[in-house]
């Protein structure tokens, strides 16, 4: 077996898990009627915003795809090989169809967790947080699923690098709009419904009383998950083609090490995201960082025991390490700049006591102080790749950086969905203990995105 099929099955491998997943949170209570009246509200304000920007993107992409058909790799009136800008062209298609299926399965399986997860929140934050964290994970293996099965195929047929550059481009036009206008949907919402609620009504945030807070909610689902996914998706597929093709001037083995390093991501991420447990009193944060630290062990494992069977350079091995602790450098910096259990953000909700403006004043600060770390570790680690393995090196070490993005895709999409949950279980008048144990969920996702 050539060594690089581990990438499409393990592709394979991450699909099945995220459909089980699927299944499993389809099957829980949904709670009662005006729950899933709530529920189905923001499901119909969540497919509709995609199934518009969709058919826009959807004119966008078919004309991109003939001018591409038409001119790249060369203008078809002066190519001899006419039928490699069809396949580049077919490529893109196929790359912004994976990356929407991508996107719209996560969104559906997180509509689908929310009413869950604020129902189970009635018998404790243990039963709630396992129904919030694998809707979260059906979105990452997805994610990490349909990227590299396409990649894989693209690969396989056609034996060419700069094929799957097409593929790449495809998936960076859904994101161009996806998270852009996902984004700005959600954070306009966000602030709107914020503004009527709690400053001029001075109602509590996600109160039946706002009819903003179905707007809010939808656009958790449009941008943090939908938008975010389509992101991530497309950074994975052009991290995994950049250093495919830097390998391919330095023979095959490099070209096939990056599908192998991110096959066996995969395989760390879904071992990874059955591991996440939370106690009866326990810490969702701590639950899903440990969750990511797992993830990254096992990778680092994997891929060392790859390296030494398939005679891979160890300096390239050594690269890839380096951006995963850049990666995890990022991770620390974050959940201690905006966990709740953390000075920066305990000492900002301080500040806010004194007003407005202190408050802002010592968020942006700390939001300034909170880039240097990962600004130095990215620095040292491009260093450090290069000196092991040249420019090579460096896009490895990118892809150790996203290897892992399966499980932390995971915890991105668990964000919206204790949020949405949050905002169920308030305007279903749940009762301040539900309230309470979401919006600990909440506070976790929140740190996680």
């Amino acid at each position: 077996m050539e060594e690089w099929l581990i990438a499409p099955i393990s592709a394979l491998i991450s699909l099945l898990v995220a459909l089980y997943l699927y299944y499993y949170v389809k099957k829980q209570d949904a709670g009662t009627e005006k729950m899933q009246e709530i529920s189905d509200a923001i499901k119909e304000g969540a497919d509709a915003f995609l199934k518009r920007e969709y058919k826009t993107l959807a004119i966008f992409a078919v004309v991109v795809a003939v001018l591409l058909g038409i001119f790249v790799p060369e203008p078809v009136w002066i190519t001899e090989t006419p039928t490699k800008n069809i396949t580049l062209a077919l490529a893109y298609v196929f790359g912004s169809l994976s990356s929407a299926l991508a996107g719209y399965f996560g969104m559906d399986v997180a509509l689908r967790a929310n009413v869950r997860t604020a129902n189970a929140a009635k018998k404790g934050l243990n039963k709630a947080f396992p129904i919030s964290f694998r809707g979260g994970a059906v979105m990452g293996l997805s994610v990490v699923g349909l990227a590299l099965l396409g990649v894989s195929i693209v690969y396989g047929i056609t034996r060419d690098p700069g094929i799957v550059l097409g593929y790449s481009i495809g998936a960076s036009t859904l994101t161009l709009f996806a998270k852009a206008g996902g984004g700005i949907y959600t954070k306009t919402a966000d602030v709107s419904a914020d503004l009527v609620g709690k400053v001029e009504l001075s109602i509590p945030e996600d109160d039946p009383r706002n009819p903003a807070v179905i707007a809010d909610n939808v656009g958790d689902n449009v941008g943090d998950v939908a938008g975010m996914g389509a992101d991530l998706f497309d950074s994975y597929v052009a991290c995994i083609m950049a250093a495919m093709i830097l390998g391919s001037s330095l023979g095959t083995k490099e070209m096939n090490m990056p599908l192998v390093f991110a096959g066996l991501g995969i395989i760390a991420s879904v071992l990874g995201v059955a591991v996440v447990r939370v106690g009866r009193s326990g810490d969702p944060g701590k639950a899903l960082n440990l969750g990511t630290y797992i993830t990254c062990f096992l990778f680092g494992g994997l891929t060392l025991l790859s390296t030494v069977y398939l005679r891979y350079p160890i300096e390239i091995w050594g690269a890839a390490v380096v951006g995963l602790v850049a990666g995890v450098v990022i991770g620390i910096t974050s959940d201690y700049y905006t966990s709740i259990n953390r000075p920066p953000a305990r000492k900002t909700a301080e500040a806010s006591k004194t007003g407005a403006a202190i408050n802002i004043l010592t968020g942006f600060s700390y939001g300034l102080e909170s880039v240097f770390p990962p600004l130095l570790g990215i620095a040292i680690a491009s260093a450090l790749a290069y000196f092991l393995g040249g420019v090579y090196g460096v896009g490895m070490s990118a892809l150790g950086m996203l290897s892992i993005v399966g499980t932390i895709v995971a915890g991105d999409a668990y964000g919206p969905i204790g949020d949405n949950a949050k905002g169920i279980a308030e305007q279903s008048g749940l009762g301040e203990e539900v309230i309470k144990i979401t919006d600990k969920l909440d506070a976790a996702g929140n740190t996680t995105k």
